[in-house]
């Protein structure tokens, strides 16, 4: 990928990431802007919700592997969030082992509120995208 598309990507990357611990396992956490997490909050409360969840791995054959995640609710919600897989092998592996992705905001209590939990419904997709997440970085 050229250089300048590199750079473009590198400052799109969604940097608010880590792990949340859920009775002892590792659920990756993306922590969204406190209006943005809110707003779907209201929308999804109180209400059967799905998420289709899809990864779409952008590399470039010289170790920088992209993800572009995308959310859709079933409320009419799209979210998309770029991670950047060199800074966050974890957070893959996190969530290939237990197919979960958990929602919050900055202000969040871990363990105790504002913490939305998506329970992906087809856990070789993640273990795939590792995969392929590992052999790019590998290059």
């Amino acid at each position: 990928m050229p250089e300048s598309e590199l750079e473009k990507l590198m400052s799109e990357r969604h940097k608010a990431i880590g792990l949340y611990d859920l009775e002892g396992k590792k659920v990756p956490c993306i922590i969204m802007e406190e209006k943005r997490f809110d707003e779907i909050m209201r929308v999804v409360a109180g209400k059967p919700v799905s998420v289709d969840t899809n990864l779409n791995i952008l590399q470039d054959g010289l170790g920088h592997v992209f993800v572009k995640m995308t959310l859709n609710f079933s409320q009419g919600i799209d979210e998309k969030i770029l991670l950047y897989a060199n800074e966050s092998i974890e957070f893959f592996e996190a969530l290939s082992e237990t197919s979960m992705l958990a929602l919050s905001s900055p202000h969040s209590e871990y363990g105790n509120s504002n913490v939305f939990m998506i329970q992906l419904p087809k856990p070789e997709r993640t273990a795939n995208a590792l995969e392929i997440i590992k052999k790019g970085l590998e290059m």
